[in-house]
């Protein structure tokens, strides 16, 4: 097969790739291929239209088998991101929300760095035809933006993938990791971050703090946005669970 060589090592690894909603299995095998290329190996597949795994898939990833058969699936996000650090949300559009915005070369730097400090990350991808949801954004750290052609900047969904997974590819070069003392916390996962969120949700809808009704999926995806945005520890996470407590007038037991 043109472009491989089987006497060198498979190179997997690097970010993951969740794909949410992905629909033909070609496109999903596309992006195998894709991945590959750039030495990705973590394929995360949400609700593929089409079911999993697909033959049509295999055909379409022209040899990229092993991205292939290491893929998971799941029927949430939330569950595809919960044991991930930082989250790249891959969009075109402009959203209604404060996230930073980078392009594939800023983000591939600021991965490595990420992962030199031990931390996992996750690039998220939506479907060809509607691209990712808002509510998709809201549980990403940031924005990833391609700067193309501003009068025509579609790419299809491999497409995506390649240019920023070639990104992560280039900088393979030694970044040192940062010194933060975070002493008796790490960084709080994405599973402990969406239970503070449904928690708070749900406080908030009892005391009638999320009314009208037609603004509620707003508000509630910019206060995802601006606890996701604060990088929380996991024990700042467990002190917001505190002053939701305090608040609902559900107290502590004192100690002896």
């Amino acid at each position: 097969m043109a472009g491989t060589d089987k006497s060198k090592a498979v190179t997997q690894g690097g970010p993951a790739v969740i794909l949410v909603d992905p629909q033909l299995g070609e496109n999903i095998g596309m992006v195998a291929r894709a991945m590959l290329n750039c030495g990705l190996g973590d394929l995360r597949l949400v609700r593929p239209r089409d079911g999993w795994p697909n033959p049509a898939a295999e055909s379409a990833a022209s040899g990229a088998d092993a991205v292939l058969e290491r893929a998971r699936l799941f029927y949430t996000l939330g569950d595809a991101i919960a044991d991930l650090d930082r989250r790249y949300a891959a969009t075109a559009r402009s959203r209604d929300m404060t996230k930073p915005v980078v392009t594939p070369r800023q983000a591939a730097l600021e991965v490595r760095e990420a992962e030199a400090a031990g931390r996992e990350v996750g690039l998220l991808f939506g479907p060809e035809r509607s691209g990712l949801t808002s509510d998709d954004v809201a549980l990403a750290d940031a924005i990833v933006q391609v700067p193309l052609n501003p009068a025509f900047s579609s790419l299809n969904l491999a497409q995506a993938v390649l240019l920023i997974g070639y990104e992560w590819y280039q900088t393979e070069v030694e970044i040192p990791a940062r010194s933060l003392s975070m002493a008796n916390t790490r960084p709080a996962t994405k599973e402990e971050l969406i239970n503070f969120f449904e928690r708070l949700e749900a406080t908030l809808e009892d005391t009638g703090f999320l009314r009208p009704p037609e603004r509620r999926p707003a508000m509630v995806r910019n206060l995802r946005s601006l606890f996701t945005r604060a990088d929380l520890t996991d024990q700042e996470v467990r002190s917001l669970h505190g002053i939701v407590s305090a608040l609902i007038g559900k107290k502590r037991p004192k100690s002896d």
